[in-house]
């Protein structure tokens, strides 16, 4: 299999969480990103362990949510994928809304189908060098830096 070239700036890593994947939104959200102008160079379904969500996570380690997230995180598959896009954090950031979908714009991901602030649908990396982190935390093999 080719490898992925990621330049910073222009990938960033997504997971849809068990809530979506649990509520049928797979293909609602894959939509919403694809009509975004995002392509999507890996995805794969998973079932993560506690131990390899609590690394993924460990910078909300000492946060109070912390415990709660990698329970749900490692529940059920998620669905992670490398997206890419000129700009691809920030426009990502943009499309999913705020964490907490009472606040999130209208129209965007997790205004339309996150539960909860914890159920929140979907995960997007907050920066350039955590998208380049996270993307090789789950697509290891896949990436040339």
């Amino acid at each position: 299999m080719a490898k992925i070239d990621i330049f910073p700036g222009n990938f960033t890593l997504s997971i849809i969480k068990p809530d979506a994947i649990e509520n049928g939104y797979i293909s609602n959200i894959l939509i919403k990103i694809m009509d975004d102008g995002f392509k999507i160079t890996a995805i794969k379904t998973i079932t993560s362990s506690k131990k390899s969500m609590i690394k993924f996570y460990e910078i909300h380690e000492k946060k109070s949510f912390f415990n709660s997230l990698i329970n749900f995180m490692s529940s059920a598959p998620i669905i992670p994928m490398i997206l890419k896009k000129k700009n691809a954090v920030k426009d990502f950031r943009k499309l999913i809304g705020n964490t907490n979908p009472l606040i999130a714009k209208k129209g965007t991901i997790r205004n339309l189908y996150a539960t909860s602030l914890e159920k929140n649908a979907i995960h997007g990396s907050d920066n350039n060098s955590n998208a380049i982190r996270e993307c090789k935390f789950f697509f290891p093999n896949l990436l040339s830096l």
